[in-house]
């Protein structure tokens, strides 16, 4: 599992490695990720935006941008959460990523959280010993 906290706001993911929906041979390889954000502050807020950066094995950058997660802009108040599931393909057995959610308060103030930088990996991912 992966977290941080941006303004009072924790974000933890856990990634996992699906075999079922990846196909090494046709260097197919897929991940879910479970995102639960956590407003451990005393102000509401709302996530209005998402911003990813994905980056596979070979060093090739794939940015994702767009209004909330899963088709929701969440709002949270003081105390509250949020999960979700999604997912991403790749073309590598592993990869990286990282992200920000865009949050705006009732005031009209917005703010970046910081997704952690998460590791995706295979089982296929040649290992090496040094």
């Amino acid at each position: 599992m992966y977290s941080e906290t941006t303004r009072a706001i924790r974000v933890v993911v856990k990634p996992t490695y699906l075999e079922d929906q990846s196909s090494p041979t046709e260097n197919r390889y897929v991940w879910a990720y479970h995102v639960r954000i956590e407003n451990q502050g005393g102000e509401t807020v709302q996530l209005r935006r998402r911003h990813w950066r994905i980056t596979d094995a070979i060093g090739r950058i794939q940015e994702v941008k767009g209004p909330g997660v899963v088709g929701e802009q969440p709002v949270l108040g003081p105390g509250q959460s949020f999960e979700y599931t999604s997912g991403t393909p790749l073309a590598t057995p592993s990869g990286i990523m990282v992200g920000t959610y865009e949050m705006e308060t009732p005031a009209g103030e917005c703010f970046d959280v910081v997704v952690p930088p998460f590791s995706l990996d295979s089982p296929h991912q040649p290992r090496r010993l040094n």
